[in-house]
């Protein structure tokens, strides 16, 4: 070993040795060799300190992702993932040994040991998985503007459409209370109702909240707001000690990436205001990776962005680790990533101007190096390996090493279609979230008040219709009697000529009667 390669090797070892648990990520590479005692760990009591997992296209993200998710289930921790392409449930079935994963066990010197690990299959429509649900008002109106791609006006006028429906102890449930709502406080009783306190809601923007909501349906979505909403309770599981890893099948809805992103933060902002502080643990209680994260922040409102950037900031403190996996580092936005403590970068391509400015971007991110010219390594980086710095156990970034990382050891694809519908009927979370629950909300309450003001009003007219009905009939009795009806047709006919100035005809010049 050169003097290069040994002084390489024992500051690998100074950076990357906890005290504590670790997650064995790989080996650190220097000049295309392999140095397999310079192993590169991530301490498990810095996970909660956040990371990001970035690379182009086909550079081993995905793969990346399943093997941190298999270290913390074994040391316990449970994991929720996003399952883009639905081929991460093959962390369910141990993997299978080859000629390429045999090279790079010999390489890292850590022989393969296949392995299978406990998993949840969720889904947003109910088709792949348990059915993920989340209530309107749990969204809040920010997160549902980003969904239903609203403006600010429009966006202020959906707050204020929540906060007469908090003022009013409305539950918003569903799409359908919300569609209620923007319809009676828009026009009628409604609009008048909220004039003073809340001021006017335009015919026009309710129409374009309502067409924006109808898209939601008319796309199969609906059902992923209503009740039962998800328990968050269910993502810190356990099965014989080991960390329940949790996947969110996206792959029939990979066409709604602002929904999916969104809902994801929805679920990590109610993680973030249910968990109760938890200081400096040894290990994070779930690490909660956010896949595809470029499609999050991607014309994101100034508010949007605010309440990410609050909810990574303090949910650390919770004891939850959060793990962005996106295309380049420049996807994030600065505020955010600044709070990624832990990166894993595979390689980066470029091939237009815009790559090369988010190359020179990415390299003045990392810590400098004494061994490497970060602009090469990161465009030269192979499929499974990554420019790796993390946190040590004092916060302070590591030594950069380019890293041939391990393989994972479950199935590197999706489990079969029998064992995955087998896993999906057996799991009591599917039978839990299966049937919807519609109890009393906002539809109805705003129903029955219509129907109310309209049963008062037509028992009003019916009231005042009977009482002419009964006058009528009591002038006909009279009228109709033998000894009055001539004196009747008399009464009309002078009243008729009083009102047309006429004297009533055959009077004779007598009296009204004739006499």
């Amino acid at each position: 070993m050169s003097d290069q390669s040994a002084d390489f090797t024992e500051k690998i070892k100074a950076s990357y040795t906890p005290s504590g648990s670790s997650i064995y990520l790989g080996a650190g590479m220097l000049n295309g060799n392999v140095l397999a005692e310079a192993e590169v760990n991530l301490s498990l009591k810095m996970m909660n300190r956040h990371g990001l997992v970035a690379g182009a296209t086909g550079t081993g993200k995905t793969r990346t992702l399943q093997l941190l998710a298999e270290q913390l289930s074994d040391a316990g921790v449970p994991v929720f993932m996003l399952d883009v392409k639905g081929d991460l449930s093959g962390l369910y079935q141990a993997g299978e040994s080859n000629a390429k994963i045999e090279e790079r066990a010999t390489q890292l010197q850590k022989p393969f040991t296949p392995s299978g690990f406990p998993i949840e299959l969720y889904s947003l429509s109910g088709k792949l998985g348990a059915q993920m649900r989340a209530t309107v008002l749990e969204f809040g109106p920010t997160l549902l503007s980003k969904i239903l791609d609203l403006n600010d006006t429009q966006t202020g006028v959906l707050a204020v459409i929540f906060k007469y429906a908090d003022d009013n102890k409305m539950p918003v449930i569903d799409l359908k209370d919300l569609k209620k709502l923007v319809s009676y406080l828009s026009e009628g009783e409604g609009a008048d109702e909220i004039k003073s306190s809340y001021g006017k809601i335009s015919p026009a923007t309710a129409g374009t909240i309502l067409r924006k909501i109808v898209a939601i349906e008319q796309q199969g979505l609906a059902d992923m707001f209503g009740e039962p909403s998800f328990d968050i309770e269910d993502l810190f599981g356990r099965t014989d000690g080991k960390g329940v890893i949790s996947l969110l099948n996206i792959s029939d809805v990979q066409n709604q990436p602002v929904l999916y992103s969104t809902f994801l933060l929805s679920l990590l902002a109610e993680i973030f205001y249910n968990m109760p502080e938890a200081g400096d643990l040894d290990k994070p209680k779930l690490v909660f990776f956010f896949d595809e994260a470029h499609l999050l922040f991607k014309n994101s409102s100034k508010a949007f962005l605010e309440q990410i950037e609050t909810i990574i900031r303090l949910i650390r403190s919770k004891g939850i680790g959060v793990f962005f996996c996106t295309q380049a580092p420049t996807d994030v936005p600065e505020s955010i990533l600044a709070q990624l403590g832990n990166r894993i970068q595979h390689a980066l391509r470029v091939f237009t101007p815009n790559d090369a400015d988010a190359l020179k971007k990415t390299v003045n991110t990392y810590p400098r190096s004494d061994f490497y010219q970060i602009d090469k390594v990161l465009t030269s980086l192979g499929t499974g390996q990554a420019l790796i710095t993390v946190l040590n156990e004092k916060g302070i970034p590591t030594e950069v090493s380019a890293t041939l990382l391990s393989s994972p050891r479950s199935t590197m694809g999706p489990m079969t279609t029998a064992d995955y519908n087998s896993l999906l009927t057996s799991s009591p979370l599917t039978k839990k979230y299966a049937v919807a629950i519609d109890r009393e909300s906002a539809y109805e309450i705003l129903t029955n008040r219509v129907n109310d003001k309209l049963a008062e009003e037509q028992h009003s007219e019916t009231t005042s219709a009977s009482s002419g009905k009964q006058e009528k009939s009591l002038i006909e009795q009279v009228m109709g009697a033998t000894i009055t009806r001539q004196i009747g047709k008399e009464i009309v006919r002078g009243i008729f000529g009083m009102l047309t100035g006429k004297k009533p005809r055959n009077s004779g010049g007598k009296g009204l009667f004739g006499l």
